[in-house]
């Protein structure tokens, strides 16, 4: 059933442009790639845009910046054609209909005129049985009168594959080995009354002409397998296909509530992981340990070291939990793991207008570049550096009144006023001398340096929380801290 040895890997992704791309898209993406890649095999992108009501050409275009943006490269697929050309399903309706046509005509399939009531009516009635409510079979072998009588009425019917009389056993290449009894495996449409093909024709159909090797995709669709089976045999009787793939069926992501995470869920959005500046490679690689690790006490790796080691076999069938938090301190490693300079490029955005809230000419490329390394080793995503620089670049600080009601506590005037006159006559040059001024002047207070430190960076950058002070200190400038300082006391002697 699976691929013979030897045989070239021929893996495929095939979303289907409906919104906004999504994290267990994304993850579904990712597994693929690393399979092809591992393998030095092929990644065919496909896509499934048969749904004229929910397909957009602004979630194709969304689709295809999304795989660039993750790094995901294709070996066949919109762009880069291939010998399977064209990609989109929107352009293979003459070869659905065609297959259509040939099932039908070796009875592989067969043409059902049942009714919606009528559909509903027998699959209650099975249910109040205690049978399997699936279709029965009603249209299976109906005969010329019976199909004339159905025309003379209008009725338009849809296309059913005829499923075959026996169980049906595959091995998941996650799951191991699975059967499927006939009685909950019933015939199903693959095209609808209309002539449009379903995604149960579609899909299978596509995977044989194009040769794929190997369908690793969501265990939502596990159900599903034994009908894309046994229709690929029927394919393979035509001539149309040349093997059944090996199918890998891989855990759902849950979300909040111990839910299968769903496009509604606003934390499933790519777009919002780009938004708040997330890595690529961060994604990616928290996005691999829901299902798969490197190994037991290794969390954080690259790219290159998952293809290395990626094997399907190794992927976890249970559920695994999105977990935001250490999304977050992931992506956060992968920021340290950046050179500066890439850094320092990765947040242009963020320091830019309409994100930054400072004036294009307020922002000074000399400070930046001197403050860079210090933001590099605290942030979690790239949209924090705004909050953490800003006091560099705006005329004052902004103020956040809680860190001010916590930090300025009785004394913290006279704190104040010492520290200035130290750091007056401190070396602005080196955050060492700045820090041993700081020292001194909660010495002479009874304070010890972190409790010394908050007021005045509260004065300077408006937070209690923040950059490290000192080198804070020393990138601002001696004439704008002393100032701020100046302008806390006022407002202290103010209140």
């Amino acid at each position: 059933m699976a691929s013979a040895p030897g045989s070239p890997v021929r893996v495929r992704f095939c979303p289907s442009p409906t919104g906004n791309p999504h994290v267990g898209l994304v993850r579904t993406a990712l597994f693929n790639w690393a399979f092809a890649r591992h393998h030095q095999g092929t990644l065919v992108f496909r896509i499934e845009d048969t749904d004229a009501a929910r397909d957009s050409e602004e979630s194709y275009t969304q689709l295809l910046d999304a795989m660039r943006w993750l790094g995901f490269d294709w070996d066949e697929g919109p762009e880069v054609g291939g010998p399977h050309a064209p990609y989109r399903q929107s352009q293979r309706m003459d070869i659905y209909q065609d297959v259509a046509e040939k099932l039908l005509a070796a009875g592989h399939a067969y043409r059902c005129y049942c009714s919606q009531e009528e559909l509903d009516s027998r699959r209650e009635a099975a249910r109040a049985a205690g049978r399997p409510s699936g279709y029965d079979g009603h249209c299976r072998d109906l005969s010329d009168a019976e199909v004339e009588a159905y025309r003379a009425e209008g009725r338009a019917p849809i296309v059913r594959f005829r499923m075959p009389d026996e169980a049906i056993t595959f091995t998941d290449l996650v799951r191991g080995e699975i059967t499927y009894l006939p009685e909950n495996v019933p015939d199903y449409g693959i095209v609808r009354a209309n002539g449009a093909p379903l995604y149960t024709l579609v899909n299978p159909v596509d995977d044989a002409l194009m040769e794929i090797t190997h369908v690793l995709r969501g265990e939502d669709l596990l159900s599903s397998t034994p009908r894309q089976i046994a229709l690929y045999k029927a394919l393979t009787e035509l001539g149309i296909a040349k093997e059944i793939p090996a199918f890998g069926h891989l855990p759902y992501v849950m979300g909040e509530g111990n839910k299968k995470l769903s496009k509604r869920d606003p934390q499933s959005s790519l777009n919002l992981y780009r938004e708040r500046g997330f890595l690529p490679e961060g994604l990616l690689n928290y996005l691999s340990l829901l299902g798969w690790s490197l190994s037991a006490d290794q969390d954080i790796f690259t790219i290159d070291e998952m293809v290395a080691a990626f094997d399907v076999s190794d992927v976890q069938p249970n559920p695994a939990r999105f977990d935001l938090k250490k999304c977050e301190a992931i992506n956060g490693d992968h920021i340290r793991l950046l050179s500066v300079k890439d850094f320092t490029e990765r947040c242009g955005p963020w320091l830019k207008a309409p994100v930054a809230p400072w004036a294009p000419e307020d922002f000074d490329e000399t400070k930046w570049q001197a403050i860079a390394p210090h933001a590099q080793t605290r942030l979690k995503v790239l949209s924090e550096i705004t909050d953490n620089v800003d006091f560099l670049f705006l005329p004052e600080p902004v103020l956040d009144e809680a860190s001010w009601a916590k930090a300025m506590k009785e004394g913290s005037d006279a704190l104040l006023v010492t520290a200035r006159e130290k750091l007056d006559a401190a070396d602005w040059t080196s955050p060492e001398s700045l820090k041993e001024a700081v020292l001194a002047a909660g010495e002479a207070h009874g304070l010890k340096l972190g409790k010394a430190q908050a007021p005045i960076r509260v004065a300077i950058t408006g937070r209690t929380v923040g950059l490290p002070l000192f080198e804070s200190l020393e990138v601002l400038g001696k004439e704008k801290a002393l100032a701020r300082i100046d302008t806390a006391l006022a407002r202290l002697a103010a209140a």
